[in-house]
């Protein structure tokens, strides 16, 4: 499996792993996070993408704004 660290990915492949990685199940196209409850996906891991916070801080802000453990 290859890593999906910043330091070991571009800007396109983190896209592409958020793209491809959350989702859930629905079939949505263009999947905006409703059951999450999170808004749209793509931009609560924009900070990823960009490359300023790892999936794992993006994670980790978004348990603790819900209080998820």
């Amino acid at each position: 499996m290859k890593s999906i660290l910043i330091k070991d990915t571009t800007r396109e492949e983190r896209a592409e792993i958020v793209r491809r990685s959350i989702t859930c199940g629905s079939g949505c196209e263009n999947c905006d996070g409703c059951a999450l409850g999170a808004g749209d996906v793509m931009e609560m891991y924009q900070p990823y993408i960009d490359g300023e916070k790892e999936i794992r801080e993006c994670n980790q802000a978004y348990n603790a704004r819900y209080r998820i453990h």
